[in-house]
């Protein structure tokens, strides 16, 4: 979800021994699991539609910047509180231990936070009400933070993302430098996170991890929220690749953006081999202007049992960059580019022609095509089926990927996807084609497995 001149390089260098946080030897977990919580609340403060709409907004706002990686500009969208419509745990930073929220992204590489009493935070949601009340990490009260020195391996040249040792303030030849790497900035669709990096231990209850980069956000634009970001993309910055993980799983609960703050789990592993009852994909190599994303090989698109006719060039991303498909825990909603999109929807709404549409809810929600139900005692809805590499199908539920609200009276389902067809002229667009967001894959628990570079998952309830 972000980019960053400073923070990009070869997933290929993952394992490199000198950019891994070490870790405690003394009573290590096979396994870590976190509670998984929900972004959405029980009480809505706008009407359920107009909800929706913010959601489309956002989720259309986050895909430019997902398709277009460090050369998109920041897009304008409406703020308002749980935008991301993602989901926190919480992680506990420093000596003693400051326990902070925050938002599991895999479609970003940093984990960092809100940090020091001074930083500042500019039209976001959160700071306008209450500007210094977001909880904060505050370095100076923790005795094993330290600030990541230009000689540090982990301090990236800000000019040459293939170089990995010193930076520009400090001469090629010294080898006495003083100076700190270099603040980072982060873009996230329309808000921006600017800092500088610190090497804290990260504690868990039977481990810590020490020399662990976490990003000490002081200055940010347009968020719209105070939790953190944890980044969970393919790169050595992120998460479980600091850890050492060989894989981590989530299972997402079920949302109808009125419920309660219900906890999901999320597990990171330190074991190898197959999971019981996962239906395995393997991740793609990433084209060279998203290297951090997770690609999978879709190899078709199913409505029911009907297998629709997508060009393939949309499938399988090239090496421009055009096409694919990507999944990403932090968006809320899918997204499809126009040519999808229609055939997509098209298809849909030729299986649902017996349900009137609503073009009131569409109207109010920005989503097409919505649904009345009304008057029916009984709803079918054909799955959405996507058919992966290696023979792996992922069924999503019509209660899934449809979304039910009240419109008066009225019981309407409008489809949660997103598309540019409105935004952009172009028939192929760049970055991925379709973007599985957490709508379409809640009750599933899904597994990344980083040392075998496949995704595995099975239907559950969360």
């Amino acid at each position: 979800m972000a980019s960053s001149t400073s923070l990009l390089f070869s997933v290929s260098t993952v394992f490199s021994i000198l950019f891994l946080a070490s870790s405690s030897e003394d009573n290590i977990p096979a396994t870590i699991t976190i509670p998984l919580t929900s972004t959405f609340t029980s009480k809505l403060s706008t009407e359920p539609l107009v909800f929706f709409q913010h959601l489309a907004s956002a989720s259309l706002s986050r895909a430019h910047h997902l398709k277009h990686g460090k050369t998109s500009p920041l897009v304008k969208t409406s703020l308002f509180p749980h935008s991301y419509g993602g989901h926190t745990i919480p992680l506990s930073f420093g000596t003693p231990p400051q326990k902070l929220s925050f938002l599991v992204d895999t479609g970003s590489h940093v984990v960092w936070t809100l940090c020091t009493t001074h930083y500042t935070c500019t039209n976001c949601s959160f700071s306008d009400a209450a500007p210094k009340k977001a909880p904060i990490f505050n370095p100076e009260l923790s005795s094993s933070s330290k600030i990541l020195g230009c000689r540090n391996p982990k301090c990236v040249n800000t000019s040459s993302p293939d170089v990995h040792l010193g930076c520009p303030r400090c001469n090629g030849n010294s080898k006495n430098c003083s100076h700190a790497c270099p603040r980072y900035r982060l873009q996230y669709g329309g808000g921006a996170s600017s800092g500088y990096f610190l090497l804290e231990n990260l504690n868990f209850p039977a481990k810590t991890i020490h020399t662990f980069l976490v990003g000490c956000t002081t200055s940010a634009a347009r968020l719209p929220t105070s939790d953190g970001f944890a980044g969970f993309g393919r790169t050595m910055f992120s998460l479980p690749m600091q850890m050492g993980v060989k894989k981590f799983a989530y299972c997402l609960n079920s949302h109808y953006y009125d419920d309660t703050r219900n906890s999901g789990k999320l597990v990171l592993d330190y074991r190898d081999g197959k999971t019981k009852g996962l239906s395995y994909t393997p991740f793609l190599k990433n084209p060279p202007d998203f290297p951090f994303y997770y690609y999978l090989g879709v190899k078709g698109i199913k409505i029911g049992n009907k297998l629709l006719r997508i060009p393939r060039k949309y499938l399988a991303p090239g090496s421009d960059g055009r096409g694919g498909l990507m999944i990403d825990s932090g968006f809320a909603y899918g997204y499809m580019t126009a040519p999808i999109f229609k055939i997509v929807t098209n298809e849909l709404k030729k299986q649902m022609s017996k349900y009137r549409r609503s073009l009131e809810a569409e109207t109010q929600s920005g989503l097409t095509p919505c649904f009345n139900f009304t008057g029916h005692k009984s709803i079918e809805i054909p799955p959405l089926i996507y058919q992966f590499r290696g023979g792996a199908n992922m069924v999503v539920p019509g209660m899934n990927y449809l979304l039910m609200s009240r419109l008066e009276t009225s019981l309407v389902a409008c489809l949660p996807m997103v598309t540019d067809a409105g935004n952009n002229t172009m028939e192929f667009t760049p970055g991925p084609s379709i973007i599985l967001g957490n709508s379409q894959h809640v009750d599933y628990y899904v597994e990344y497995d980083l040392k075998n570079e496949r995704l595995g998952f099975r239907r559950q309830t969360c």
